[in-house]
């Protein structure tokens, strides 16, 4: 099982994520590849940078609507950003397996951190998708696997840093594996598609002039 989960399950789900991910990012340029006839008024590139960077900031108006959400949004993500990238285990796998470089781990008081901002966070977004009204209405199935199948990882990952039980680590690289598979055919992809999808809303409204 263990030759299994790091050798050929391994190499399957990182082609099927690579593959994946670029054919939906490849399809998303395509379409969005048409000539447009109108007369500019402004510039397309600065109305694209200005919507790419301004929409990390929420809307002031619907601050006092969403505040939960982005709030328990940035704890999840940045906290999840520094244990992906940061965590000592994880820099040295991407310097062995992939990359062939690494840089400086966090070190384990911002491991720490992070983790329990990144597991607040998650929790906090999955209690408001169940207990508001509007949100529990518009989720789908593929909302409540994906939130599932990444605590697992994280909490499977925080498990194995005891370096206890080679089933711990097993149990995480399993379900990392399954979520590079599932990655490209969920709602997951917006961590790849928000930034081309700022870009053309920006730069179609940046044309006609409108400051979006």
């Amino acid at each position: 099982m263990a030759t299994f989960i790091d050798g050929f399950l391994w190499y399957f789900a990182l082609a099927v994520f690579v593959i994946g991910v670029s054919g939906n990012l490849v399809t998303i340029i395509l379409a969005s590849r048409k000539v447009d006839l109108s007369v500019p008024r402004d510039s397309a590139f600065s109305g694209a940078l200005r919507t790419l960077f301004s929409r990390f900031l929420p809307d002031q108006h619907m601050l006092s609507r969403i505040g939960i959400q982005v709030v328990a949004g940035y704890m999840f993500h940045l906290g999840l950003f520094i244990l992906l990238f940061f965590a000592a285990p994880h820099v040295a796998f991407l310097e062995e397996n992939i990359l062939g470089f690494g840089w400086t781990a966090a070190p384990h008081w911002l491991f720490i951190v992070a983790s329990q901002f990144a597991f607040l966070g998650i929790i906090m977004l999955w209690l408001y998708r169940m207990t508001n009204s509007v949100s529990r209405l518009i989720s789908k199935l593929d909302d409540h696997v994906a939130t599932i199948l990444t605590f697992l990882v994280m909490l499977s990952g925080c498990l194995a840093l005891l370096e206890s039980f080679e089933t711990l680590r097993l149990l995480h690289r399993f379900l990392v594996e399954l979520l590079l598979i599932y990655f490209p055919f969920s709602r997951l992809m917006h961590a790849f598609t928000f930034v081309p999808s700022r870009l053309f809303t920006g730069a179609w409204f940046g044309r006609r002039g409108v400051d979006s």
